[in-house]
């Protein structure tokens, strides 16, 4: 149970307490039946002032006056504690978590990030910008309280258990980033995953070498070190600027930023069966063809000629603007029957 559930079942239970209480009293003092205790302690507690069942003696007449302050005090202390759940934003709070779960039932074929640290946020970030729909898991009540406020759908939870990966729709996911602070969080995570969605494909972060076939026995498509990449890209800096200058060129050429994208053809594209000659790309989006992956294979065909023939499921690596690859998806989908002669 939350706080803020703990703290509304407070605030409830004191007034039921003390009517209860009262009632109890009213039986014992007055001799009255259940009915007519309850009745006495309503309209003590409201202080409405209305006529009393029956006489009252020495004793029901201080427990009367005791009831009549603690009424006055529990109709102020629930007035005050509503008026702080309100205005401390809690009420707005619970509004924004059930709406942010009815959001995430609704989720198909979406992306989930287990762990919201420094490589989780570069990830959150890479997706923001693709606007990709996709939900954040994390431990961390505070990180997942901010990343609600900027809009992303995020859950407090923990990735190892397998109710809390279902609270993010892991059975209708499409694939999961595993970027937990431990190798046996990122172990157990993909094994769960696993188990719950068999065709997710996951990607889960790696510290120790070793950590690499355990996370992949477990059911990870791809492994990633954070620290082997750095160190990679250290090195090449050092033994091969010139190449590591020009990718950074082409990733960020000054305020029109290059994008490396990955374009898949549809079923029924008019590319199908057409040659890169054909369906004239550059022509049409500006964007560069720089490798063909086939349907099934992981091998790419890098530098691929002007007579190479697309085949439906065909994946092509492609470089340009994000506004330029967002138009060869559209034209990488669409019928021949649609097809301008443009």
């Amino acid at each position: 149970m939350n706080p803020s559930t703990r703290r509304i079942g407070l605030i409830a239970l004191v007034p039921i307490f003390l009517i209860a209480f009262g009632t109890v009293g009213y039986m014992i003092l007055a001799d009255l039946p259940v009915i007519d205790a309850l009745y006495m302690t309503f309209i003590t507690v409201s202080t409405v002032g209305f006529r009393e069942v029956t006489d009252l003696d020495a004793g029901a007449k201080i427990f009367t006056i005791g009831l009549i302050i603690a009424g006055i005090g529990t109709v102020a202390y629930t007035l005050t504690s509503v008026a702080a759940f309100l205005l401390e934003g809690e009420f707005s709070k619970i509004l924004r978590r059930r709406r942010m779960e009815k959001q995430i039932a609704r989720l198909r074929n979406h992306y989930i990030i287990c762990g919201a640290g420094q490589t989780g946020q570069v990830v959150i970030e890479q997706f923001r910008k693709r606007e990709l729909a996709f939900a954040v898991i994390d431990e961390d009540a505070h990180v997942v309280e901010e990343l609600q406020k900027d809009g992303t759908l995020a859950v407090v939870g923990d990735a190892t258990h397998e109710e809390d990966l279902e609270s993010i729709g892991i059975r209708h996911a499409k694939a999961l980033i595993a970027t937990l602070s431990t190798d046996a969080e990122n172990v157990f995570t993909v094994l769960t995953a696993r188990e719950l969605n068999p065709d997710l494909h996951i990607v889960a972060r790696a510290f120790d070498r070793a950590t690499h076939s355990k996370l992949r026995k477990a059911g990870a498509n791809n492994t990633i070190s954070p620290n082997e990449l750095g160190g990679a890209r250290m090195a090449a800096l050092i033994l091969k600027p010139a190449v590591i200058a020009f990718i950074d060129v082409i990733t960020r050429a000054g305020e029109t930023d290059l994008e490396l994208e990955e374009v898949r053809i549809c079923p029924g594209s008019h590319m199908v069966g057409q040659t890169l000659k054909d369906v004239r790309i550059p022509e049409k989006t500006s964007c560069l063809v720089l490798a063909i992956q086939e349907d099934g294979s992981e091998t790419l065909r890098f530098n691929p000629s002007f007579q190479e023939t697309l085949s439906e499921g065909d994946t092509m690596l492609v470089l340009g603007q994000a506004k330029q690859i967002n138009r060869l998806r559209e034209l990488a989908c669409e019928p021949l029957l649609n097809l301008n002669d443009d």
